[in-house]
């Protein structure tokens, strides 16, 4: 009678069996993860999720932040009616405060301190506001990962080379390189950032977004009787799903993916090409 008591092996040790002999490279140890996957040892979301702390390691700041442009900011010298029913509209739980410039920013508004101005008349709002973490463009993710995690921020003012505001960053934006998108209770109607122009002839793009509305805003002319969204239509010209970093070029446009997991396409930067000067 065989005995059946001995405890099944964990998922590291099994996945441990696999990494024998151990990978020399990061596109070994991917390659091995891989099989992991195919063997059952894993499953896709653990997969995802294992790449997505790889890409981390590599990613950096200015790659997921929010650009200074696109920033919901209050001005500590604005009304307060003015700044609550900002509040209200945008449904964020935290505001980068400046002083007359998005360059000049002075701290963070947290939206629960905002309750203070409905139940006191004499507030002062540099009084309410707490000190703002800046980084580099350049820091890696999980280099600000870490730090987030340390100090307890949950948000940090993305800054250039010359001290200027760039953009802003969350600690949930660095945790969506991992577990993907994180919705909350305001992601009502998320169609409407589906492309966000970047440049005159550039657009970030997400992958889902229809190739119908996708043409309409660009000005493209992709057909979409055999693929719906923009990302079907990068796959198959790709023949494969393709990786972080690589571009494809289709028609007058070239399409780079940002962001990608083992099992799809997120986000692309579309790039409009110049057109041919004829001789």
């Amino acid at each position: 009678m065989s005995d059946d008591s001995s405890p099944r092996p964990s998922l590291i040790e099994r996945i441990t069996a696999w990494l024998s002999p151990e990978p020399d490279n990061r596109e070994e140890l991917l390659e091995l993860l891989h099989a992991a996957y195919d063997k059952n040892l894993l499953d896709a979301d653990a997969l995802s999720m294992i790449e997505g702390v790889m890409q981390v390691s590599e990613m950096q700041v200015r790659e997921i932040m929010i650009p200074r442009a696109q920033m919901d900011v209050v001005d500590i010298d604005d009304p307060r009616e003015e700044i609550l029913r900002f509040a209200i509209e945008t449904a964020h739980s935290r505001f980068p405060a400046v002083d007359g410039d998005r360059d000049n920013v002075v701290g963070i508004l947290l939206a629960k301190d905002l309750l203070r101005l409905c139940a006191e008349e004499d507030v002062n709002m540099r009084e309410m506001l707490r000190p703002a973490v800046f980084v580099p463009e350049s820091k890696r993710l999980n280099v600000l990962l870490r730090e987030f995690r340390s100090s307890r921020n949950h948000i940090a003012i993305v800054v250039d080379e010359y001290g200027g505001a760039a953009g802003l960053v969350t600690i949930e934006d660095v945790l969506e390189q991992i577990v993907g998108d994180i919705e909350d209770e305001y992601d009502y109607d998320e169609d409407e950032d589906n492309i966000l122009q970047e440049s005159g002839h550039a657009w970030r793009v997400k992958a889902h977004t229809e190739i119908a509305d996708f043409n309409e805003i660009v000005g493209a002319a992709f057909s979409d009787d055999e693929f719906d969204t923009v990302g079907g239509l990068v796959v198959n010209v790709f023949g494969r799903l393709p990786k972080r970093g690589e571009s494809v070029e289709i028609d007058r446009f070239r399409f780079r993916v940002t962001r990608a997991d083992s099992r799809r396409l997120h986000t692309l930067v579309v790039e409009r090409l110049a057109q041919p000067v004829l001789p």
